[in-house]
């Protein structure tokens, strides 16, 4: 093909301290946890959302009555997570990715929601937390009846923390008894509880003679878990599934950059005497399954993402691929819809090509680099510069190329990337740095970096960065995962290789989809985003904008609720298949909402939100 023009905009880079999603298992199962790669995770975000007048949009209230609120005891700014409810009480997660301590669940009577209070704390195991997975629900088996509390075990201590989900009896909820703890798929059997893979969400159901709760294994493709939990003393795993492999079928042919293809959520409900699982695959869209048999499931639809994004050019006039980040999903009191939620913390994408090829490879940019935003680009011709840790052979300073300009590339291993990209900036020269991913870690794919430095600094996965010197078709998948190789082979320190373009563009943050509720592949009916979350100009300096979950009525066949991050809560009606926003609540100083829960008392419909920064808020619509 034609060389592609040299183009760099004639703009100043700023840096941008944002969470990059990566398509990675967590990177601290592996000896070089420290080297700054990031996972896929709901991480800490550290977005300043309460008190004074900036960082966050202005307060609001429109047809949402603040029923209560209630700080819980020892809550620092993001330590609440997930809400659920059961029977007249709240249920909220404090998790760990903030300090590793005052990890479980808090207990809130809100049996009065005007007046609710905290009336127990369940400490989670030490090094453990939960997150998104907080439910309850009551179980009628020959071996037990009564109310079971679940809830999911990620880990911020990896020596000591457990994975796996957790049980508790919570009939009389102000005294929660555990039943079982860190019981799940386990990564070598008969290693004990501690070695139970860790989870990110789960969600059990009463099947009448059985019980049963669904996992998300964090650590597996096989992620779709099924426990028994008939009798939830004596949980076991009962089943697991791969679905993009048991059906191929939820997988979409294009764009090429759909390739995170794991299991974020679920939720089941009895539709039609069917146990209906609904799944939210992050790049494969929302699945349902009938799980009535557990061990013989049946596919009965899903979705895809449309392309372009629909919300953008909607929104924007921006015609981009669609990012997917499949996060949440719910039916309508009717069935008749699935609203879905999809997460996205940066409003930026970033990609990549190079004079080889116009094919994009997808690109994630450093946390504490200078970052390329909406517009911007950057290009140099390929430079080898080996692992550049100290100790290495030192890294050659940029030379006279074709382009005029040179961009490092650098392969993980051994020391840092911040130690790296120093070693890189000593040298000199350098318009930008590309890290590739080195054998046997996350997959040889995309990485998120948190690094620091003052260069544009990019990840890759490892075989578009051995492309980059035309080697690309010597890479095998299988030999990569079981390699232990940092260093690209046949690629000698200094060698010259493609020219590589690097772009950024605006994208928007994370919004809901309407879905017909249908078998095959549903048919999408609309989209909503709260106005700022496709403004570029709110695309920094007012906390996170994206929607988190949502959560439908009980009482209506229309209505639905979201926790929209620093967007507050918001509330929709469908219209005419169209998802229009009736009702909306941002406090003084700020809202940080992560989960929404719909709940009755005395016939009155509320809704549970759990504000990541002090504890449970509770709503009443009010609208028409």
């Amino acid at each position: 093909m034609a060389k592609s023009p040299t183009i760099r905009a004639a703009v100043t880079l700023i840096s941008a301290a944002a969470l990059i999603l990566a398509p990675t298992t967590v990177a601290s199962a592996h000896p070089e946890a420290d080297d700054g790669a990031i996972a896929v995770d709901d991480g800490a975000r550290d977005v300043h959302q309460h008190g004074g007048d900036e960082g966050h949009l202005p307060a609001t209230q429109s047809n949402v009555e603040l029923v209560s609120k209630l700080k819980l005891k020892n809550v620092v700014p993001e330590k609440i997570a997930d809400v659920g409810v059961f029977n007249g009480y709240a249920y909220l997660a404090a998790w760990g990715s903030v300090e590793c301590k005052y990890n479980g669940v808090h207990v809130v009577d809100i049996q009065d929601p005007a007046n609710t209070k905290e009336v127990a704390f369940i400490q989670a195991k030490e090094g453990s937390y939960p997150g998104e997975g907080i439910q309850t629900v009551h179980i009628d088996t020959p071996a037990f009846t009564g109310d079971v509390l679940v809830s999911n075990n990620e880990k911020c201590k990896d020596k000591a923390g457990f994975g796996g989900m957790n049980l508790y009896d919570v009939t009389n909820p102000e005294h929660p008894t555990p039943l079982a703890e860190g019981v799940g798929d386990s990564v070598a059997s008969g290693q004990g509880k501690k070695d139970a893979n860790e989870i990110h969400s789960v969600f059990a159901w009463d099947a009448g003679d059985k019980a049963y709760a669904v996992i998300v294994d964090n650590e597996e493709g096989t992620d779709v878990d099924i426990m028994d939990i008939t009798n939830p003393k004596k949980p076991f795993l009962t089943a697991e599934y791969d679905l993009d492999e048991t059906f191929p079928q939820i997988l979409q042919n294009g764009p090429a950059n759909l390739t995170e293809i794991f299991l974020h959520d679920i939720i089941v409900k009895e539709i039609g005497g069917k146990q209906v699982m609904l799944l939210s695959y992050w790049d494969a869209g929302y699945v349902t399954v009938d799980m009535s048999d557990v061990h013989n499931p049946a596919y009965i639809g899903d979705t895809d993402f449309a392309n372009p994004d629909p919300e953008l050019l909607e929104s924007a006039g921006l015609a981009e691929k669609p990012e997917g980040n499949g996060h949440q999903g719910e039916f309508t009191l009717d069935n008749n819809f699935m609203i879905a939620a999809d997460e996205d913390f940066s409003p930026h994408g970033s990609e990549g090509t190079t004079d080889d090829s116009a094919a994009a490879f997808q690109v994630s940019q450093g946390d504490s680099t200078p970052n390329l935003h909406g517009g911007e680009s950057l290009s140099g011709d390929a430079v080898y510069v080996g692992q550049a840790c100290p100790g290495d052979p030192a890294v050659p300073a940029a030379g006279t190329t074709a382009s005029g300009q040179q961009i490092a590339v650098v392969s993980r291993g051994v020391c840092t990337f911040t130690e790296k990209v120093a070693s890189i900036e000593a040298a000199g020269g350098y318009e930008g740095i590309v890290i590739v991913n080195r054998e046997g870690f996350d997959g040889c794919g995309q990485i998120g970096i948190s690094v620091e430095g003052s260069t544009p600094t990019f990840s890759v996965d490892r075989q578009t960065g051995l492309g980059f010197f035309d080697k690309e078709a010597g890479f095998d998948n299988a030999a990569c995962l079981a390699g232990t190789a940092t260093l690209l082979p046949g690629v000698s320190l200094g060698e010259v290789g493609d020219l590589i373009n690097l772009r950024a563009f605006f994208d928007g943050w994370g919004y809901v989809h309407l879905f017909d509720n249908s078998a095959g592949k549903m048919t999408e009916l609309d989209t909503y985003a709260i106005p700022e979350a496709h403004d570029p100009a709110y695309a920094e300096g007012f906390g996170d904008l994206s929607v988190h979950e949502v959560a439908t009525s009980h009482q209506r066949n229309d209505l639905a609720y979201f926790s929209y991050y620093s967007g507050g809560f918001r509330v929709t009606k469908i219209v005419d298949n169209k998802l229009v926003e009736t009702g909306s609540f941002i406090d003084e100083g700020g809202s940080n909402f992560w989960g929404v829960e719909v709940f009755e008392s005395n016939g009155v419909e509320y809704v549970a939100a759990s504000d990541r920064d002090s504890g449970l808020y509770i709503f009443r619509y009010t609208g028409e």
